[in-house]
């Protein structure tokens, strides 16, 4: 009996070590896979300085977001709940003028859109 329990506990490691590694594998890539200069030119083509202004750090209104330096795991989900809509309240954003922007976009155009928000200098600060 001390055997068995004794091999299922390998299995059970070498198995939780399989999935660490795939698990890192996927993070690895969807970090790299992010293209900052085609999210420049998303934004660009989908007017993102119309409101969140020049460099996307001077927003036309109060209402708006700074956007530039925004965390770009943090600005992908934003973007993600926005195209969600209101097709499911615990995970979609409400407003109509955001969910227009993002119907077109891909998960991947996303997440170019949000490396380079990242990639821009701004008035952002983390508070400690």
């Amino acid at each position: 009996m001390k055997k068995f329990q004794q091999t299922r506990l390998t299995v059970f490691k070498s198995v939780c070590a399989a999935l660490a590694l795939t698990g890192c594998a996927v993070v690895s890539n969807a970090a790299h896979a992010a293209d900052a200069d085609n999210g420049k030119r998303l934004s660009d083509s989908h007017n993102c300085a119309a409101c969140h202004g020049a460099k996307l750090n001077t927003p036309v209104s109060p209402e708006y977001p700074k956007l530039a330096g925004q965390h770009a795991d943090y600005t992908y989900w934003a973007l993600r709940q926005y195209q969600m809509g209101t097709g499911n309240p615990h995970l979609g954003r409400n407003n109509a003028i955001m969910q227009a922007q993002v119907q077109s976009l891909s998960q991947s155009d996303m997440k170019d859109i949000a490396a380079y928000i990242e990639s821009l200098k701004g008035d952002l600060v983390l508070k400690k």
